[in-house]
């Protein structure tokens, strides 16, 4: 996979450059895949509409390494956080459309391009702007209206759609993969992370990537054994450990110092707010 220059007659001059891969969806299973498709190098793109079912979680359990528990919302915000500093793009707006394009997809996205997470788009943001990908990742719920020109497999299961994937990940057409609930995994946060995560695995091994592995090791783990530093890892010395260390305790320190300042979700049925949010 490569980078691509947006053909500025295809598309807004405000729309996003190509992407190696687009990911549909910022909730745990796309920012997941997309925090392992960035660190891996391939330039990544999340697209995502303003609201997330996570949201709607008045506490988020049965999550690994937070035994009490966790606000839904602080962990999206972390989510969106390591994806952001992992090297991913994040823009807001819902994905209309993909469109097979030589050895790529056509991207079609509606409605405003504020960044993902902020909210309601920007009401000056243009009404579509379009893009393109070598690979694509849905990992959004529940529409995946479209993938149907794609000729992806999928299967209707009343009002909620679900698209077959093999074991890694993979649909029917080469360079499209789904992560997540679409896929029918158990609809827990930690299902979707593991799952986003291993999908994009998937789309880093099956990219030109000389990458396998993500692993920060102490300093000498390979290299003192006579080895090379097998792609995807990093051997770090006592001082950057230290750094990494500080910087982690301070980050978490600050993320849950307060409480979080968005107020608490519902269905969107219940209120007289089209995020569902409640007069807290």
């Amino acid at each position: 996979m490569s980078s691509h220059d947006t053909d500025s007659d295809a598309a807004p001059t405000d729309a996003p450059d190509a992407a190696d891969v687009l990911v549909v969806g910022g909730g745990v299973a796309g920012l997941t895949a997309a925090t392992f498709t960035a660190r891996a190098g391939l330039d990544t793109l999340v697209v995502d509409a303003p609201e997330s079912i996570l949201a709607r979680n008045a506490h988020l359990e049965n999550v690994p390494g937070f035994p009490g528990g966790v606000d839904p919302r602080r962990f999206l915000d972390l989510l969106r956080e390591q994806a952001d500093e992992s090297g991913a793009r994040r823009r807001s707006g819902r994905v209309a459309d993909v469109v097979a394009s030589g050895d790529g997809f056509e991207v079609r996205v509606e409605a405003g391009d504020a960044p993902a997470g902020d909210g309601d788009a920007d009401a000056d943001a243009p009404a579509e702007w379009s893009t393109r990908a070598d690979a694509v990742i849905a990992a959004s719920w529940s529409d995946v209206s479209y993938l149907d020109g794609l000729g992806v497999e999928i299967r209707d299961a009343g009002s909620k759609r679900y698209v077959d994937v093999d074991d890694l990940g993979r649909t029917a057409v080469e360079g499209v993969y789904a992560a997540g609930r679409i896929t029918e995994k158990y609809h827990q946060a930690v299902v979707a992370a593991g799952h986003g995560a291993e999908v994009g695995l998937t789309v880093v091994h099956d990219s030109e990537t000389p990458y396998y592995n993500d692993w920060v090791t102490p300093e000498g783990y390979f290299t003192d054994r006579g080895r090379e530093v097998p792609p995807g890892c990093e051997e770090i010395d006592a001082d950057e450990r230290e750094r990494r260390r500080a910087a982690a305790r301070d980050g978490m320190r600050r993320a849950f110092e307060d409480p979080h300042p968005e107020p608490q979700r519902t269905h969107p049925s219940l209120v007289e707010d089209d995020l569902g949010r409640l007069d807290e």
